[in-house]
């Protein structure tokens, strides 16, 4: 999404409150507000492929990126191909590279049995509604899915990256990392991934907003630049990162996806994340079809929960993607008062608000998480249940 905004900062200091937990103050009267609404996209990058390696035999774990360089190399080699094609490489389960590759190149690597897959790289990139306004604290969505103490635990935000000196986030700066080309810091300078952030893990101190699993760690890992557009390969290659670097029982959140349709490397990313005991919460989209028609909140794994959006009043989100066949849970995703760039607040609405929600319960529940109540008016038929403490 491209956004030409116009923003008012309207406070540089919260007033403190005697209590400390966060309780609900007034609203503002008359709160100065921008929106600016957008839809995603998605298109192919010419000659650029996302090539996933097939694991020998002797390494069915994850591949480490010295390995998938030396595969590469050997890869490129044997099918006549210069290793200047090669851009980016990733670990993880599957590894592999991204490169620029011709037509034919990119034949012969298709039929190449050391590979597994081979497909066009993409630009994806964001679409929501946003609104900066004045901050409140304990906020309706919050108390609608409940909340709890979240210290110790990490978050691994795959998305625009995370404002590092927010005063509501506890940020991990040495574990964040970019993934986008040209750009060396995770810092955000678009938003989205702050407001994520905030939903989640927001501090339990006396301003701002409550996060879900408060006062977790969160990490940056940018895959989208200021004006939230971004690749697929470096969703994958985020993904991969995780796999090397996360924990049993962290929690990645992806409040994004690929419109063009599916790709089969990052599900398969998605899955093997999932399978070594992270926790992925995805959000279900915002075209109002099918979410099983899209990566990758179509996967369908132990520990991968895809989460539609519904409003105050438990009414499904009329931009909400919808089907019981990929969707978990539904979540507040409608006006969600959160954490944004420069000790800001705004209002954002979305299943990118949505899915956060679950990623905080995860971290504080893990699979014991619960549903209170279900989604009214669900287009599927079958009313999604909503996430709850």
């Amino acid at each position: 999404m491209r956004q030409k905004i116009s923003i008012v900062v309207l406070i540089s200091g919260l007033a403190f409150v005697a209590a400390c937990s966060k309780q609900d103050v007034a609203a503002p009267s008359n709160p100065s507000e921008t929106c600016v609404s957008g839809q995603s996209s998605s298109r192919i990058i010419q000659g650029q492929y996302i090539v996933a390696l097939r694991p020998a035999p002797d390494n069915q774990g994850a591949m480490s990126t010295q390995r998938v360089a030396n595969e590469s190399s050997q890869l490129l080699a044997r099918n006549q191909i210069s290793s200047a094609a090669v851009q980016k490489t990733f670990g993880g389960a599957p590894g592999g590279f991204v490169a620029r590759l011709s037509d034919d190149e990119a034949a012969r690597l298709q039929n190449d049995e050391y590979v597994e897959a081979i497909e066009p790289d993409r630009i994806i990139s964001l679409g929501n509604c946003f609104t900066v306004a004045e901050p409140r604290l304990l906020t309706w969505n919050i108390r609608r899915v409940g909340y709890g103490n979240g210290i110790g635990k990490r978050a691994w935000i795959i998305d625009t990256g995370v404002d590092f000196e927010h005063p509501d986030l506890n940020v991990d700066q040495a574990k964040s990392k970019s993934f986008v080309s040209g750009i060396s810091s995770a810092d955000d300078e678009n938003g989205h991934g702050t407001h994520v952030a905030g939903i989640i893990a927001g501090k339990n101190n006396t301003f701002g907003v409550l996060g879900v699993a408060s006062g977790a760690t969160v990490i940056g890992l940018k895959v989208m630049d200021n004006s939230g557009q971004g690749t697929l390969s470096s969703v994958i290659q985020a993904l991969g990162y995780v796999i090397n670097n996360g924990s049993a029982g962290d929690v990645v959140n992806m409040s994004l996806g690929d419109d063009e349709g599916v790709s089969e490397i990052l599900d398969q990313q998605v899955r093997n994340t999932a399978a070594r005991g992270i926790f992925v919460a995805i959000a279900a989209g915002n075209d109002r079809v099918l979410a099983s028609g899209f990566s990758p909140g179509r996967v369908n794994a132990p520990n991968v929960y895809t989460v539609s959006a519904v409003d105050s009043l438990d009414q499904f989100a009329g931009f909400s993607n919808y089907g019981n066949d990929a969707v978990d849970f539904a979540a507040p995703g409608v006006r969600i008062l959160s954490t944004y760039p420069g000790g800001r607040y705004a209002y954002m609405s979305g299943t990118s608000m949505a899915a956060p929600h679950v990623a905080g319960l995860l971290l504080l529940r893990g699979r014991a998480i619960s549903s209170s109540g279900t989604a009214q008016n669900d287009p599927d038929g079958v009313p999604d249940p909503i996430a709850h403490y």
